[in-house]
């Protein structure tokens, strides 16, 4: 047998990899008829990677690896063979004081990320997250070949990725700085590029935090423990292993926490009922604001943006809709319904331990950075699907023409380009005005790409993009106010950035179309309105019932189909 792919200082050789082969023979039969693996203590802790300070945040970690195990058939025999490689690394630990350390097991047959993430049931296993890429819509496209599943590049990206435990996770009461960025990237590397960091950032870190937002604090990201990447052909099941000395948080914790975790998986997926609704009902419904409330925020916006003693061009002013539903919700069976319909859109979930679980099916990209090369997108104004094609059609040309959207898109568009253009050394924007049909929306839209001058300029990125004016308005500092003084609720990671950080990629969506799901019955639904010259409040909130139908469908089992359920990327354009 062929030694195993290990760090040189600690190779394993033919004979050591044929006594681990024995061993997992072994492991294998003692676990063959359980469903789960052994447990071992009920709570893992992690560090906190924001907490390093001075000169330590400005320099990487001593080291930084990723290592392919022998490839498996299927994932049942994926968690011993990590578990033998942890026992293997705990023979012979690095001689570094600090170091992040992936462990990954190829398995030739794909799994489903969100399935893996619903078997893992156990209450020690958070924090949790998933992050699914978007299909056919981004410019920088990395798809993943079945024959490099053993032997990984740098350049292949996963469908979807599914984490429990952190082996580092970053939060911060202070609004999102470079500070806290180059905290994260220092864990991060070209080198390891499925090492990544994976979150959300509060829309408005300057607001007052509400109760059921505070476990998330201004900003949340983990590098998982254990994660599940599915590919186009296949799967990998990954630990991952990080340490600082300087945070107290040493090689022989990071171990013993990380077997923790690992004695917990469950190594088997789990079916999800991905039907159309969950088998929920809805107890009550209660908007804040009420429609009373809303009419006077949008007329005294509109008076604002009319009256030549403010800047105020356009305003997003959002609703947050609680649903008490008569049994609990499962946020991973309720993100598994998403998906189902999530075409052209990023699907995720963030659930700090003890927090509720933010979940959202968005199709709104705020950027993807690979390399120098930089994508983003305007996305405003809606309508609904048609239920035949030439409704649809009709509908999507009456959005094409609309005055008042076109004037709403074109702010988003054009402050878009101006951000990238201050920021990049050339920007191209194509298509320039564009249909995105989803399930049971359609958008107009505009693809926008650029190069940075250096890949430093990452956050530079993020801090000029967000809030874009898709989600907050225009002038930026005015909306702000606006929505500040007006809104009667906290918004927390909604329209925020969502997605990760790795060393040579990053991608972030808009946390729009999203929901936060508690522990208990009650369910927190997010949908927000453009307000320019030409809006009318009642037909401003149809569009946050019509962006709301999708949770609505899913909490209700008896909501008939509301819309033609065809997809497409990009159609007529102007």
């Amino acid at each position: 047998m062929a030694a195993v792919a290990i760090n040189p200082k600690w190779r394993v050789s033919a004979g050591v990899a044929w006594q681990w082969q024995q061993r997992m023979n072994e492991y294998r039969y003692r676990h063959s008829n359980a469903r789960q693996l052994p447990l071992a203590c009920s709570v893992s802790i992690s560090m906190n990677g924001c907490d390093c300070c001075g000169d330590e945040v400005q320099f990487p970690i001593s080291i930084s690896e990723t290592h392919t195990l022998p490839p498996v058939p299927t994932l049942h025999s994926a968690p011993a063979q990590l578990i033998l490689a942890l026992s293997a690394l705990q023979a012979q630990p690095p001689l570094f004081a600090s170091g992040i350390i992936r462990l990954q097991v190829p398995i030739r047959e794909r799994g489903d990320a969100i399935e893996w993430l619903h078997a893992q049931k156990h209450e020690s296993l958070f924090p949790r997250c998933f992050f699914s890429a978007r299909s056919g819509t981004s410019t920088i496209d990395f798809p993943i070949s079945a024959s490099s599943i053993t032997d990984l590049d740098p350049s292949n990206n996963p469908v979807s990725v599914a984490g429990i435990g952190s082996a580092v996770f970053f939060r911060g009461s202070d609004p999102f700085s470079s500070h806290h960025w180059t905290s994260i990237k220092r864990f991060l590397s070209r080198e390891s590029p499925l090492i990544r960091a994976y979150g959300a950032i509060r829309f408005d870190a300057s607001s007052n935090v509400s109760p059921e937002w505070q476990d998330y604090g201004s900003f949340y990201f983990m590098v998982p423990q254990v994660e599940f990447d599915e590919l186009e052909d296949g799967s990998i099941l990954a630990m991952t292993i990080a340490w600082d000395d300087s945070l107290q948080y040493t090689w022989h914790t990071a171990i013993r926490q990380l077997q923790a975790t690992l004695h917990q998986i469950c190594p088997y997926l789990t079916k999800i009922n991905k039907e159309s609704n969950l088998g929920t009902n809805i107890a009550s419904l209660s908007h804040v604001p009420m429609k009373p409330c809303w009419d006077n925020s949008v007329k005294k916006a509109l008076q604002m943006i009319r009256s030549c003693d403010y800047d105020l061009v356009k305003v997003v002013l959002a609703r947050c809709s609680r649903y008490l539903t008569d049994i609990c919700i499962d946020p991973i069976e309720l993100l598994a319904c998403l998906r189902v319909e999530g075409q052209n859109a990023y699907q995720f979930c963030i659930q700090p331990p003890n927090a509720p679980a933010f979940v959202g099916n968005s199709p709104e990209q705020l950027f993807h950075r690979k390399n120098l090369n930089i994508a983003s997108e305007a996305l405003a104004g809606t309508r609904p699907r048609g239920f035949t094609k030439f409704e649809d059609l009709h509908i999507g040309q009456d959005l094409l023409f609309s005055p008042k959207d076109n004037i709403e898109f074109t702010i988003v568009r054009e402050n878009i380009q101006r951000k990238l253009e201050a920021i990049c050394n050339e920007v191209v924007v194509e298509p320039k005005k564009a249909l995105r049909k989803l399930p049971r929306v359609q958008h107009l839209c505009a693809q926008l790409s650029g190069k940075l001058p250096t890949e430093d300029h990452e956050f530079e990125v993020l801090k000029t993009l967000h809030p874009s004016p898709a989600v907050g308005g225009l002038p930026t500092e005015e909306a702000r106010r606006f929505i500040e003084e007006n809104e009667m609720f906290d918004r927390g990671m909604y329209a925020g950035p969502v997605g990760w950080f790795g060393g040579a990629e990053s991608e972030f969506a808009v946390g729009i179309r999203s929901a936060l799901i508690g522990k208990g019955n009650s369910t927190r639904v997010y949908a927000g309105a453009g307000i320019v010259e030409g809006t009318n409040p009642s037909s401003e909130w149809e569009e946050l019932d019509l962006k709301a139908s999708q949770f609505t469908k899913l909490l209700q089992s008896k909501e008939p189909e509301i819309c033609y359920q065809e997809t497409e990327n990009i159609t007529t354009s102007l």
